[in-house]
């Protein structure tokens, strides 16, 4: 046989070739799968969800909780940290502090700000990813999961007195002050949170990840806008509330980059670059199919 009868025509579809689900609905949108190195991913369970984020959270409480509250060793801890910030020249939180202080409805909104968004923004990212990311869901919230878990261990290895806790450091608890009702961090609620783990901040840890996600997914320019501009606030609001140093902010943002670089030892590529659609399971495949002209 000749070298031209050797040779085999392979025929591929083009890549511009509508799928029969573009035909039938007349949308261009990308339906590519996200395919990781465990294979593609499947459309995440809504109670399956629900209940892996509230147990979690549950677990999270309970062993942070749990931490011994070595009230000697955090204050010792809170006052070199006060003293590496001098020495950095970043100690300005109790000027922000007593500043902010002074503006009573500032305060106020402040603190419940502090007590609230931390929870609400949070799970609210997580809602809409789960509708309108689906790829991408399980990534970024492995990133989330996986900060918060490496968290803990600062709990235990260093505890930590917040600002607001230090004796004679000139530093207002804004909470107890005003009256401020529903924080966890001052006043009645006080006991039933491990006062001594400030490092690191959660707070800036789930806030930063609320803004790149928001950063990096969401089309709206205004939402885009906002994803930057929470965790800036958060990070002025832990300060001026005196909940946490600056330097706690640090350690929030390391961890979250510990979550990060899990999420992309797991999945091979970093969330926001998965695909936003998801492989559908075979009874859901075979009835777009039976609905496809």
């Amino acid at each position: 046989m000749g070298a031209s009868a050797a040779k085999v025509s392979v025929t591929r579809p083009s890549a511009a070739a509508p799928s029969p689900e573009t035909r039938a609905t007349g949308r261009t949108a990308d339906r590519r799968v996200a395919v990781t190195r465990r294979g593609p991913v499947r459309r995440p369970r809504i109670w399956f969800e629900i209940a892996l984020v509230a147990v979690s959270y549950w677990t999270y409480s309970l062993i942070r909780n749990a931490v011994p509250e070595q009230r000697a060793a955090a204050m010792d801890n809170a006052d070199w940290l006060w003293r590496v910030e001098h020495l950095s020249g970043i100690a300005v939180e109790r000027s922000v502090n007593q500043a902010v202080n002074g503006v009573t409805w500032l305060v106020v909104s402040m603190n419940y700000y502090y007590a609230t968004l931390h929870f609400v923004v949070t799970i609210g990212v997580l809602v809409w990813l789960f509708r309108r990311h689906p790829g991408r869901y399980g990534a970024t919230r492995t990133v989330i999961f996986a900060t918060t878990g490496v968290a803990l261990v600062g709990y235990y290895l260093f505890p930590l007195a917040p600002p607001r806790l230090m004796a004679g450091g000139g530093f207002v608890d804004t909470v107890r002050v005003h009256g401020t009702w529903g924080s966890m961090a001052s006043g009645n609620l006080a006991d039933m949170s491990n006062q001594y783990a400030a490092m690191p901040s959660m707070h800036i840890g789930w806030s930063v990840w609320c803004g790149i996600t928001l950063a990096l997914l969401a089309k709206p320019l205004w939402v885009r806008a906002l994803g930057v501009l929470y965790p800036v606030t958060t990070l002025v609001v832990i300060v001026a509330t005196a909940n946490h140093f600056w330097l706690d902010a640090v350690g929030g943002v390391l961890c979250l980059g510990f979550g990060y670089g899990l999420a992309y030892a797991w999945y091979g590529r970093m969330p926001h670059r998965l695909p936003r659609h998801v492989a559908l399971s075979r009874p859901a495949a075979r009835r777009e199919r039976a609905h496809a002209p």
